[in-house]
């Protein structure tokens, strides 16, 4: 499967029970706040196709729940795609964030010990210059906003970042969330959050 090209570009947005940086934001490799990292990726398409299909205002949230250590694997996880992605829409969905159709996430893939079923329920997603917030009735709350710069008007940026999923531009937040789907549970407050416009793609290589 990885022999299919694919794009895709929007906004990802994140909160873990982290304190205001996480460390493993910055590499896996790095000791978390707490023994367990837990938190979410909230993932709005703007735009995107893999293969013939189009991803465009698709929504998905993937949960997890990972050791101190992200990089020793061990992660549970679980994606949930809102429930008005099209059947093709979500085939394309659950191929990237599997990893079975290479790019970034093929990466994260790697440390996925126990994936959990996927999950197709409303997601609402709210996007201001200062706040993002999503919702999943009955399953998940959250609002992520940024924090206070000498200049007010503007967000507080990482700037020349790598990570593997977001723009090497992100905007510093601190986020508020609760879920609970029974394997997974967090409920935190003023703890690490993030934001950036992601630009995603994978071409096959040939030989």
């Amino acid at each position: 499967m990885e022999s299919i090209s694919w794009w895709a570009k929007g906004l990802v947005f994140e909160n873990c029970n982290c304190q205001l940086v996480c460390p493993g934001h910055i590499h896996f490799d790095q000791q978390c706040t707490h023994e367990r990292c837990k938190g979410y990726w909230a993932i709005v398409f703007e735009d995107g196709e893999v293969g013939t299909t189009r991803l465009a205002g698709s929504r998905v949230v993937i949960a997890y729940d990972t050791p101190q250590r992200m990089m020793a694997g061990g992660w549970t996880q679980v994606m949930i795609v809102d429930e008005e992605a099209s059947e093709p829409q979500r085939d394309a969905i659950e191929n990237i964030f599997t990893g079975k159709i290479g790019g970034p996430w093929e990466i994260l893939a790697r440390f996925v010990e126990r994936r959990l079923p996927t999950r197709f329920l409303p997601i609402e997603i709210t996007s201001e210059p200062m706040r993002k917030k999503v919702t999943i009735p009955g399953l998940l709350q959250s609002v992520v906003q940024t924090i206070r710069g000498r200049d007010r008007s503007e967000p507080v940026r990482f700037e020349n970042i790598f990570n593997q999923i977001h723009n090497p531009s992100q905007v510093l937040a601190r986020g508020e969330s609760r879920y609970d789907d029974g394997t997974i549970r967090f409920d935190m407050a003023k703890t690490h959050g993030l934001w950036s416009e992601f630009s995603w793609q994978h071409e096959p290589a040939y030989s």
